[in-house]
């Protein structure tokens, strides 16, 4: 079956059926083809098939039948036109960029993104003469004025990383096309079962599958989602050269990841907003970031862009990163890792791990404080998440 003999699929369906093709076996499941290499019926079959004539397997690091149903799969929750499947969620940004970009080219990119993605733009591809500027998420005046005449591309997450600002997509897709650019959204906080910022005027969607797609912290691996043109053939023709490539193995394990999107992001997001709530009234806790909080300062387009909140709380503790690692320390449920988007609650200090590579002044400008906290909130009984989270807001406060 294709996703495309069934376009008024909603989400949960698309997770389920969408993107592939059962073998003459008749599986249930999708099947895994870990192979390396695939044969031909003879040598004008496989020059074909290498000169491009006819579509058909040649080699697993660009063509595999288990990554190809992931592809489609994506795409067709997305709403794209194509999808490909990457080593990694750095790796997918990296090959959208490699196929894209030119060196003299601009690239203008928001603070509130993983620090990982800040140190690509600033560390590495400016050796290559890719120029980035980097603007606050929703002054929308930075944004135009960072834009230069070799501008092709901007680069967002909304939800950002880890302060759950939101961004206007339809605002910057208009700016961005106004100016010959293209916007770039990673949309790994929301997935498409909260949000399709191709319907919202975006060009390319970026996703980390090795988060929420997932959802069990299992598997690495990224997407590319968009246009035929770019995705299919430029994204799809780096990627064929230079190798960033997702494993079989790893294509099935997010395969079975997304049948269960929409049920788990649901839950995510249920569990989410009543612990923000719930952290808005404990002593020593400063600030809660999160969209569906009405004090929110972007919580009526969250309400308006995405059809759920997420399952990630950020929050600010008094006493700063003294205080902050008290309070990770004296969890006993939550893991300590700088994963998100797990069945399992996590949390994690942005300063010292996923942002800690970057310049203080750089998560100064992205809001980023000693004191900041982010928690990805699993699918655990909230009660038991709520107590774990009590007993080390207590723990911390005794030990001021």
């Amino acid at each position: 079956m294709s996703e495309h003999d069934h376009p008024d699929w909603g989400p949960a369906t698309l997770g389920l059926r969408a993107g592939w093709e059962r073998t003459p076996e008749q599986e249930h499941s999708e099947a895994i083809f870990p192979t390396s290499s695939f044969t031909f019926a003879n040598a004008a079959e496989a020059a074909a098939r290498f000169g491009g004539e006819v579509p058909g397997n040649i080699y697993s690091r660009f063509t595999n039948p288990t990554v190809r149903a992931f592809q489609n799969r994506l795409a067709a929750m997305e709403g794209g036109d194509a999808c490909i499947g990457t080593a990694s969620g750095m790796s997918a940004i990296l090959a959208t960029c490699m196929a894209l970009l030119n060196g003299g080219e601009h690239v203008v990119c928001s603070y509130g993104v993983f620090g990982t993605t800040a140190s690509l733009f600033s560390n590495h591809l400016s050796r290559f003469g890719l120029e980035t500027s980097f603007v606050p998420l929703t002054d929308y005046e930075a944004w135009a004025d960072a834009i230069r005449p070799n501008t092709r591309m901007l680069f967002l997450e909304t939800p950002s990383n880890p302060l759950t600002e939101v961004a206007d997509i339809e605002r910057l897709a208009a700016l961005a096309h106004d100016h010959g650019a293209m916007l770039v959204v990673d949309n790994c906080f929301c997935t498409p079962a909260l949000q399709r910022p191709l319907e919202l005027g975006a060009d390319l969607i970026i996703h980390s599958a090795t988060k929420y797609l997932d959802g069990q912290g299992r598997c690495v691996g990224g997407a590319v989602v968009g246009d035929h043109e770019r995705v299919a053939e430029k994204v799809f023709g780096f990627l064929r050269s230079a190798g960033p490539t997702m494993s079989p193995f790893n294509a099935w394990v997010f395969l079975k990841g997304l049948e269960t999107l929409a049920l788990r992001m649901r839950g995510h997001g249920e569990n989410a907003q009543r612990l923000a709530e719930w952290l808005q009234h404990q002593p020593g806790v400063r600030r809660v970031h999160y969209p569906g909080l009405p004090d929110h300062p972007q919580h009526a387009l969250a309400a308006r862009q995405q059809s759920g909140f997420g399952g990630i709380v950020s929050f600010e503790v008094a006493g700063g990163r003294e205080a902050a690692w008290r309070v990770v320390d004296g969890t006993r449920l939550m893991s300590i890792t700088a994963n998100l988007g797990d069945v399992r609650t996590t949390i994690t200090h942005p300063a010292t791990t996923t942002h800690g590579r970057n310049p203080p002044e750089q998560r100064a400008a992205a809001g980023i404080t000693e004191g900041l906290l982010r928690i990805s909130v699993g699918l655990e009984d909230f009660e038991d998440i709520r107590r774990d989270l009590a007993g080390a807001l207590a723990a911390a406060g005794e030990g001021a």
